[in-house]
């Protein structure tokens, strides 16, 4: 008689919709999963993501078998709860950018005028520079704005915060859990110090200092699961998890294709950049995540495709058969302005036009490799930082595009592991139950299936070309 297995699940409630999947605790195997959507927009009632999992974990066939659960989540959103626990207002999320006068306010501010004195106060005291996304500069927003809603306001939390909560059996004052990775989002939480800084929280909230989660241990078990004997874990924000679920260790950096790009390195090391081109974030394991965010990644590919008539098989095909650099054409892929480097109102630019470029594959070729460049330059940023990066971890949906594949480790000049696609963050919210599950010293070994390794002569032409237009692309 074959044992029963024991199984974990993992939750990934993200800006677009609820996942969850059921894993094997031991071997990480797929059992099943299911999914719900959430509602459009940048400013959610929180309870929708807490009707989506229960339709998604039915869609998963239920979780009363499950023995260990954990969230991973978008980060930085604001939600703002009262005495009673109630939610004072809809949710603020990562993508909404009504706090970015806010952000530069609080930088000011810290710096008694000065911008300069303000960034580099703000990287030393949380390993941040405010941008709009993050939370503290929603709460800025909040106080100013509906400071009805802020005198309201008796605790903050973050989505995966509150879904943690909302699914415990034990919701008493005092009962919010985060992890280092959530906080590290919150700009009034550093990485280094592993403390909450509640002097930039009442600064942002003009003097008012509502409660904050409890920043449980990596591995630690923070509830049971409501109405099941399942242990709940601390969960993590949605890049933490997806580090955790690709086993990305010191000397890896990830990068993400998704909608926007997204560049994390695991580090034993805090980082401070002054600039805010690179975010101090934690990891879900006890090191460092520090992060770079773009805000074009895939879609320079589906633009590049309508542009051309041709769908993204074809595109590819033709990426490949133009020879690299595509003979000085070259795309600065700035086609909804961009956050690294700060331009908000680029646009997109083609370089080096001439009646031998002028054709199909010599602008799919550019369009490939102006994405790459664009995260090539975020990896550089992280090396810049004093960060070892060995080798690339590459995810996301342009993730499983030929050129991309073929040309990333020529332009990275490292090489390219791509695993087969998934749901990363529900699966690293999966191996984070596992490993509080087991009370082990370190997360579950797991099969990474399908890993496919690229590897190129480096082509730093293509960068230097890149560089020498992106400099005359200011986009103002």
């Amino acid at each position: 008689m074959t044992p029963a297995r024991t199984l974990v699940a993992g939750v990934d409630t993200s800006t677009q919709a609820c996942k969850v999947v059921v894993r094997d605790a031991e071997t990480g195997a797929p059992v099943r999963s299911g999914r719900a959507p959430h509602p459009a927009g940048t400013e959610v009632d929180p309870r929708a993501w807490e009707a989506a999992f229960t339709a998604a974990a039915d869609a998963a066939g239920g979780l009363a078998d499950v023995a260990a659960l954990s969230i991973g989540g978008q980060q930085h959103g604001m939600v703002c709860l009262d005495d009673d626990g109630t939610v004072v207002r809809d949710a603020l999320l990562w993508n909404d950018v009504r706090s970015a006068g806010a952000a530069s306010d609080l930088i000011a501010e810290l710096g008694d005028g000065d911008e300069a004195t303000g960034r580099q106060a703000w990287a030393d005291a949380v390993g941040l520079v405010p941008v709009a996304s993050f939370t503290a500069a929603k709460l800025r927003w909040l106080a100013d704005a509906e400071p009805g809603n802020a005198d309201r306001t008796a605790a903050v939390c973050l989505p995966h915060d509150w879904l943690t909560w909302r699914l415990s059996a034990e919701r008493g004052p005092g009962t919010l859990v985060t992890d280092r990775g959530d906080a590290s989002g919150t700009a009034y939480w550093s990485a280094r110090s592993g403390e909450y800084r509640l002097d930039l929280l009442e600064l942002a909230m003009r003097g008012r200092r509502p409660a904050v989660p409890r920043v449980a241990g990596p591995a630690e078990q923070v509830g049971v699961l409501a109405g099941t004997s399942a242990v709940l874990g601390p969960g993590t924000g949605d890049n933490a998890a997806a580090a955790l679920a690709l086993a990305a260790r010191p000397g890896d950096v990830i990068v993400s294709i998704g909608t926007s790009g997204v560049v994390s390195a695991v580090s034993t090391t805090a980082v401070a950049d002054v600039t805010g081109t690179v975010a101090g974030f934690a990891d879900a394991t006890g090191n460092h995540l520090p992060l770079v965010a773009t805000l074009n990644a895939a879609r320079v590919l589906d633009a590049a495709a309508t542009m051309l008539g041709v769908d993204h098989a074809r595109l590819s095909d033709l990426a490949l058969s133009a020879p690299p650099g595509a003979e000085g054409l070259v795309l600065v892929p700035y086609l909804e302005g961009e956050r690294t480097p700060n331009l908000p109102r680029a646009t997109g630019a083609v370089h080096g036009l001439t009646l031998r470029t002028a054709t199909p594959a010599h602008l799919a070729r550019a369009a490939v490799e102006g994405l790459l460049c664009g995260l090539a330059d975020g990896i550089e940023a992280v090396v810049a930082q004093g960060v070892a990066v060995d080798r690339v971890l590459l995810i996301g949906g342009a993730a499983g595009s030929p050129a991309v594949q073929q040309l990333a480790p020529g332009i990275f000049g490292r090489p390219v592991l791509v695993p087969s696609p998934g749901e990363y963050v529900a699966d690293g919210a999966a191996r984070q139950a596992a490993w509080v599950l087991s009370g082990a010293a370190a997360p579950p070994e797991w099969a990474l299936p399908g890993l496919q390794r690229f590897e190129s002569a480096p082509t730093p032409g293509v960068r230097e070309r890149y560089a020498q237009v992106r400099g005359r692309t200011d986009g103002q």
